[in-house]
């Protein structure tokens, strides 16, 4: 299986409904994991939700924030290009504390998206933007 689906949206939190909307064609055949599934609808929101408040919070809302969702056979892909300021996806990771010592709630997305994913980058591209990568395997594990 190979499902590719691509979504432009401003820069918006109001967008969101949509983008989980457009998401969901991701879980067709269902994931039979309920809770991985819910696990890649947290990342994507989780994803969009840092581009907006974060790499886009100096931008006007018109600026563009490119999505797309491959499904392979065994994991999601989720790639979010923006165009922010450059951003150093481990500095950040290692300077923000653990949730329990995490009482101002900064970087708190970017330790559940580390924490499920089980890949996730924030990468330059060659137009000037930046992608967030993120990959979380879907397939139950055979011991």
């Amino acid at each position: 299986m190979n499902h590719k689906i691509y979504l432009k949206v401003n820069t918006d939190l109001t967008a969101s409904p949509q983008v989980l909307s457009w998401f969901e064609q991701m879980n067709q055949p269902p994931i039979l994991n309920k809770q991985i599934w819910w696990q890649c609808q947290t990342l994507m929101m989780e994803g969009f939700t840092n581009i907006v408040e974060h790499a886009h919070k100096n931008l006007p809302i018109e600026t563009p924030i490119e999505i797309e969702a491959v499904r392979l056979d065994e994991y999601i892909e989720i790639r979010i290009w923006s165009q922010g300021e450059p951003f150093d996806l481990e500095e950040q990771l290692r300077q923000t504390s653990e949730f329990e010592d995490n009482e101002q709630e900064r970087g708190r997305g970017l330790k559940i998206m580390s924490a499920i994913a089980d890949k996730l980058s924030y990468e330059p591209t060659v137009d000037n933007r930046y992608c967030l990568f993120i990959s979380k395997s879907y397939k139950e594990r055979s011991e």
